[in-house]
């Protein structure tokens, strides 16, 4: 099997492709090395010989196509990649459209000329149903709940583009399905919520896990956007690429579907939770400061998994406490790399 992963040195990206070089497939990536940490993640990759890495952006038509020619015969194609912070978008909403509209319909186009058969699989994210500020919420035991949605929010739930970072992936979540309807491509949309795990570098506007476990470690001060009462399902990331896979083994049920991902009701937790569990984890004090709220920030997601249950048979496997002891131990494997990265 031969595989194309857009992104392939981020988080998630690095994670697929040792997925597929463990199993013995070959994987073609493409990254453009923006983002901190994904130098020593291309690293980590080319100890696999079936491993080809293409530094391209995804904003580039004619770099994209000349792979896409050069490679035939894609069984996967993970598109990945994206500009994937709120705070980033609303300094440069022009390269946040640029990344993530025009790089993902480069990538459509560009299946749908030389690689009509592939498989296309879009990452996509909870933000598309914006700030969901007409919902119900109500204060308990310090965090927020939604309180006619004990299930977590589930597809049919109104899309409300809210952000730069929201409008331009929530369009490319469109395009992605739309492209199964009009031209018959192989699609499958994830709306992901809080995905965390190894060879993730998190930031302060992204990957709130790794970010907040890394800053711990380090005695590093956690900024907390809002009140820190939100509340979040989070999801580690070899339940995600379970997903992933099942979706192209079962791959004739789920064509040009939309699904949202989370840990589900079963892995809630809250900002504020999140570090008193971590102090007392890591038996220290954690410093952090409040932030005002960014554009479109949900009080409460939880994704609800029915239909991934129903179409898939899925459903997440590992625990939230289990996935950050699996997270915290390659932190303090990599701390002083990491320490380096995040400077």
């Amino acid at each position: 099997m031969k595989v194309l992963v857009t992104g392939s040195c981020g988080f998630i990206g690095t994670n697929v492709c040792l997925f597929h070089l463990k199993r013995g497939d070959e994987v073609v990536g493409i990254d453009n090395l923006s983002r901190r940490g994904t130098e020593f993640n291309l690293q980590v990759l080319k100890n696999y010989s079936k491993f080809r890495f293409y530094k391209v952006d995804i904003r580039d038509l004619k770099a994209i196509n000349k792979i896409f020619k050069l490679h035939q015969n894609f069984s996967i194609i993970y598109h990945l990649a994206a500009q994937v912070a709120v705070t980033l978008s609303v300094e440069n909403p022009i390269e946040d459209f640029e990344v993530n509209i025009l790089g993902t319909l480069n990538l459509l186009e560009a299946t749908r000329r030389y690689q009509p058969k592939a498989f296309f699989i879009f990452a996509s994210t909870n933000k598309v149903y914006g700030g969901m500020e007409h919902i119900q919420i109500k204060l308990k035991d310090d965090k927020y709940f939604a309180v006619k949605y004990p299930n977590g929010i589930d597809e049919n739930f109104n899309l409300d583009f809210h952000s730069p970072y929201g409008c331009s992936k929530g369009a490319a979540d469109q395009y992605v399905r739309d492209y199964a309807r009009i031209y018959g491509l192989n699609t499958v949309v994830f709306r992901q919520s809080c995905i965390y795990g190894p060879y993730q570098f998190g930031i302060e506007d992204q990957g709130w896990v790794a970010y907040f476990c890394i800053q711990a470690l380090l005695d590093k001060p956690i900024t907390i956007y809002g009140d820190g009462r939100q509340v979040r399902d989070v999801l580690y990331i070899d339940d995600l690429i379970e997903a992933y896979w099942l979706a192209y083994k079962k791959r004739k049920k789920v064509l040009g579907e939309i699904f949202n991902i989370g840990g589900g009701k079963e892995n809630i937790v809250g900002i504020l939770e999140f570090i008193k569990y971590l102090e007392e984890k890591l038996g220290k004090k954690i410093l952090y400061k409040f932030a005002p709220w960014r554009p479109g920030d949900q009080k409460y997601f939880v994704s609800d998994n029915t239909k991934l249950k129903k179409l898939l048979s899925w459903q997440p496997k590992i625990s939230f406490e289990e996935g950050v002891e699996k997270l915290l131990l390659w932190i303090k494997q990599n701390k002083c790399l990491i320490d380096r990265v995040i400077k």
